[in-house]
């Protein structure tokens, strides 16, 4: 079999583009020149830069840890070449090393400068965006820089970090303790027993045990504290397609965003595995790959993301919103956008909790897929989302055995993906059907009951896999506190004189959340673009002072 060739190796000159002298002195204005002896260390792994570095004279040594802390070497950059990834375009901590190999003068160009060279030099601009890219896609191909965890993969709580950091554009390293020798070594080091792990061991050297999200978002950089004196334009709560194209939108307008999510960048629609129907990708594209470009766009043109924090209550204080967070900090905003789509739907079955994270998910990505590899699996639901993860997972599953409980796909689901599925010979579509029991020992599941709502009758088979696709319930549990409207399944009211407000004069809903929208990834990124001309109607009329002026 032919050895898949690393993304550097393909992609080089696209990775470490090398910039005529011309082009070297424009970008020089974004910058002020510094100078390092041979051996200086700029920059180590789990470190925040100083900056993007652009190379005058002289040399930099960009160098990867591995597992255990050994050292090899990514690229030499030269004169005409720029040292940085995605996180010296938000100032968050280094994912590699870097030593000035001999005497050198750079440019230090800082996040918020770079982010001006990306907008005010277009050209220019885009063969650095794609860089800064590509090497983070380089980053997660290797695990380099990223935490180490060690666990079985097929461990709930294993998953669940794993996941996390997967959404969050974050490369990471698995050691299995059963098989891998330098796990065992860790384990040792911090005499960590069996019945603790999964332990995670950050680039800056503390171990957590076990570690919640927000922990491991915070132990890594990716979140740090707000100022809670800044007053923000608007303050977008969800940062799936409609929160993102908010914030794109509305900082690429002038407009102060800050962006909260409670768990990643991307939403539901982060974890599809492939949308083949949104406009100019005819080819499809992964969800985390599409919500990842919206990303760096809204950060290219200056949003403040606070991922993952959670809000917990919103309210008006005078003349500005509050909007309190799970981890006590609180910030401000003259206007509010509800984005925070909504949560997946459980099945009921007693002993769900058992198997959600290790045999029961919310989604199919290749994680999930190697963990069933040659396996049957079961799949319930009938959307587009079921259809998609139907049909990656039939490429790696040896059966998909798909539950919908009416009588087919007609009324739910595309007719392209339809087709699709009719055509894959190992996908088994079972009508009238629910799943009514989940078997298994010590947390593993080995057998899965489905029951025919028209007969009764009942068929058990030895699965260790489920995927639920069955619908959401909307995110508006943190609304409780505040005076927004919501119907009666729960989701957000808007009025008709002004589209997008809610009841409460600049809180606004869009996507999912928002009752009567459209659940379509585009009509999300639509209400996105919209909303932000409603903001701007309502800060020219005074925002939360307008009622005081009257």
């Amino acid at each position: 079999m032919a050895v898949q060739s690393s993304i550097i190796e393909t992609r080089h000159d696209q990775i470490f583009p090398i910039l005529e002298p011309a082009e070297v002195e424009r970008l020089s204005r974004f910058g002020e020149a510094r100078n390092y002896a041979s051996g200086d260390a700029l920059v180590k792994t789990g470190d925040v830069s100083p900056g993007f570095f652009l190379v005058l004279s002289g040399e930099i040594a960009v160098r990867q840890r591995d597992r255990l802390g050994h050292v090899s070497l990514i690229v030499t950059h030269g004169p005409g070449s720029f040292h940085g990834e995605l996180a010296q375009l938000s100032g968050k901590p280094s994912l590699v090393d870097s030593v000035a190999l001999s005497d050198l003068n750079a440019v230090i160009i800082r996040p918020q400068r770079l982010r001006d060279l990306l907008v005010e030099e277009a050209e220019l601009g885009e063969r650095i965006m794609r860089a800064l890219i590509l090497r983070r896609m380089a980053l997660l191909e290797s695990g380099g820089g990223g935490p180490i965890i060690v666990g079985r993969e097929s461990n709930g709580d294993v998953i669940r970090l794993q996941v996390f950091l997967r959404r969050n554009g974050h490369p990471q390293t698995l050691l299995n303790p059963d098989t891998d020798a330098d796990a065992k070594c860790l384990i040792d080091r911090f005499h960590v027993e069996q019945k603790d792990l999964p332990i995670v061991l950050c680039p800056n050297g503390q171990l957590l045990r076990n570690p919640s999200e927000n922990d491991l978002a915070r132990c890594l950089g990716l979140v740090g504290k707000l100022d809670p004196d800044k007053l923000h334009d608007v303050a977008i709560v969800g940062a799936g397609p409609a929160g993102l194209g908010a914030a794109v939108y509305a900082a690429s307008e002038g407009l102060c965003v800050l962006l909260l999510d409670c768990r990643a960048f991307g939403g539901q629609a982060g974890a599809s595995a492939r949308i083949e129907n949104y406009l100019g990708f005819p080819t499809g594209i992964t969800g985390l790959a599409l919500m990842g470009r919206a990303m760096n766009q809204a950060q290219k043109f200056g949003a403040e993301l606070a991922i993952p924090d959670e809000v917990t209550n919103l309210e008006q204080i005078g003349g500005e919103f509050r909007i309190d967070l799970s981890n006590k900090e609180q910030v401000k905003a003259r206007s509010v956008i509800i984005a925070s789509g909504a949560r997946y739907k459980r099945l009921a079955v007693g002993n769900l909790d058992d198997y959600e994270g290790s045999h029961v998910h919310y989604w199919a990505s290749p994680m999930e897929a190697r963990l069933c590899k040659n396996q049957e699996v079961v799949l319930v639901g009938g959307g587009n989302s079921a259809g998609q993860a139907a049909a990656y997972l039939a490429s790696h599953a040896s059966k998909v055995n798909m539950l919908v409980r009416g009588p087919g796909l007609a009324a739910t689901m595309s007719r392209y993906l339809i087709d699709r599925l009719a055509a894959t010979r190992n996908i088994e579509l079972i009508a009238h059907s629910e799943v009514t029991a989940l078997t298994g020992e010590d947390k593993v599941l080995r057998q899965v009951e489905w029951t025919n709502r028209q007969t009764g009758a009942k068929t058990q088979k030895d699965i260790g896999h489920v995927f639920l696709f069955i619908g959401a319930d909307p995110n508006t549990e943190w609304l409780g506190k505040c005076d927004v409207r919501v119907d009666a399944k729960g989701f957000v009211c808007t009025r008709e004189d002004k589209p997008l407000m809610t009841n409460h004069d600049g809180i606004f809903a869009i996507g999912d959340v928002r009752a009567g929208s459209i659940k379509r990834v585009a009509a999300a990124v639509g209400e996105g673009a919209q909303v932000v001309s409603a903001i701007h109607a309502y800060l020219a009329d005074g925002g939360p002072n307008a009622a005081e002026k009257v």
